[in-house]
């Protein structure tokens, strides 16, 4: 049984479509749901400041995307608990899981880096691969 589901939200069609397959699940299993937004750090950041801004700037960046998932959380009458960490993607993704003890991982097939996975591997195929829980990959 499903108790804690996470939505990696992007502000991408497919995470969108994600959270709303999420949504059932959770309206159906009166389930925990959270969303994770990751902003990628600078490579080397010079300062702690800079790591500080980037985190300022994700909350606002991830802002719409959040309040438009938490609109359709609130229709299907389902408490939504987001969260924006600063981080690499997968990276944080998959320790976010392994700590927070999530069962279920509910990610959009594609987001907004399209082309570059394409060409480097994709975020959702390494996702995949590393969580250490079930992942539902929603096209």
């Amino acid at each position: 049984m499903l108790k804690k589901i996470l939505v990696g939200l992007d502000g991408s069609k497919g995470s969108f479509k994600a959270l709303e397959e999420a949504l059932v699940l959770a309206s159906l299993a009166d389930t925990e749901l959270h969303t994770i937004s990751v902003e990628e750090v600078p490579r080397f950041p010079g300062t702690i400041g800079e790591v500080v801004e980037e985190k300022e700037a994700a909350d606002t960046r991830f802002g719409a995307a959040i309040a438009h998932a938490e609109k359709m959380a609130h229709d299907r009458g389902v408490t939504l608990v987001p969260h924006v960490i600063v981080g690499h993607e997968v990276k944080t993704i998959v320790e976010f899981v392994s700590e927070g003890g999530y069962d279920l991982l509910a990610i959009g097939f594609m987001g907004h880096s399209a082309i570059y996975e394409r060409v480097m591997g994709s975020t959702c195929q390494n996702l995949v691969r590393l969580v250490p829980c079930t992942v539902l990959v929603v096209k």
